[in-house]
């Protein structure tokens, strides 16, 4: 199958994503978006109804590697796990941000979320019985705790905005801009009480070449990726380091010695190949 096209104006898209694998669907709208901006400097694609869509940052690549700025959001309409700040029940997702921006080097790779943990972390944690090395967690009736398992809690807990709960309210504020710009714009979301897991996704392209130029954004993003780098470490601290700069050095590695995967991983692959009749991956 494919996308069902909603809308489409040259530099304003808006997909369904029909409940296709969101992976792919996300790929396609990256690639869409890559090849508009070229030609209008912007582009931007709004997709209600797509499944899952899994890490954020592995698409950016894609985009800074043509020297494109490229920027995507992504909540879940049926899925709620964090409160609003000063509250305790659970109303949204965590809402992941992701930005890739080139630079005159490595990319810098942004891939952050509203809430304070993630549910993928939270989930895995609670599935071994282990708790969070910081209190991130509101259980029902409001206290603050280390436990992921309140989650999944009857009645559940939350997890806390970026801010935790002092200064929640600079994550409460990007989490709505989130679901406005995934949810509102797609025109899908919680007030039409969305039934299955899936995303709501926005992608945006920018070409720096439609404004100061290329070589002169590289310049000032390198610029800035030395400086930011150069910077004296606190006491405690090896090093100053960008967002993604470890996870390009990880990408690397894998490509050279195999993908290394959490604990517990591996058994739910397993469970999984063999209730679809396939032969489970081997480890390295």
């Amino acid at each position: 199958g494919d996308v069902e096209v909603v809308a489409d104006r040259p530099a304003a898209i808006t997909w369904d994503g029909r409940n296709l694998p969101g992976v792919w669907v996300t790929d396609k709208a990256v690639d869409t978006a890559i090849e508009r901006a070229r030609i209008y400097g912007q582009a931007s694609i709004a997709i209600r109804r797509s499944h899952h869509i899994a890490c954020l940052q592995t698409y950016l690549p894609k985009a800074t590697e043509q020297g494109m700025m490229v920027t995507i959001l992504s909540s879940d309409p049926h899925v709620a796990t964090v409160a609003p700040f000063g509250g305790r029940r659970p109303l949204y997702t965590p809402d992941p941000l992701a930005c890739g921006i080139p630079t005159d080097g490595d990319p810098i790779l942004i891939d952050i979320s509203a809430s304070i943990t993630t549910n993928g972390m939270s989930g895995r944690l609670a599935a071994q019985g282990k708790r969070l090395h910081f209190p991130a967690y509101l259980d029902a009736d409001g206290n603050l705790t280390d436990d992921p398992a309140v989650i999944e809690a009857d009645p559940p807990g939350s997890i806390l905005p970026v801010g935790g709960l002092e200064y929640g309210h600079k994550g409460y504020g990007l989490a709505l801009m989130i679901e406005a710009a995934t949810q509102g714009l797609s025109g899908f979301g919680r007030s039409a009480q969305a039934k299955g897991w899936g995303a709501s996704v926005f992608v945006q392209v920018t070409d720096p070449a439609a404004f100061g130029g290329l070589d002169a954004f590289a310049r000032e993003t390198g610029w800035l990726a030395r400086a930011c780098r150069e910077n004296p470490p606190r006491p405690g601290v090896e090093a100053v380091r960008l967002p993604g700069e470890r996870a390009l050095m990880r990408m690397r590695e894998a490509r050279e010695h195999g993908v290394p995967l959490f604990p517990g991983i591996m058994d739910r692959l397993t469970k999984k190949a063999r209730s679809l009749d396939i032969t489970p991956p081997e480890p390295c």
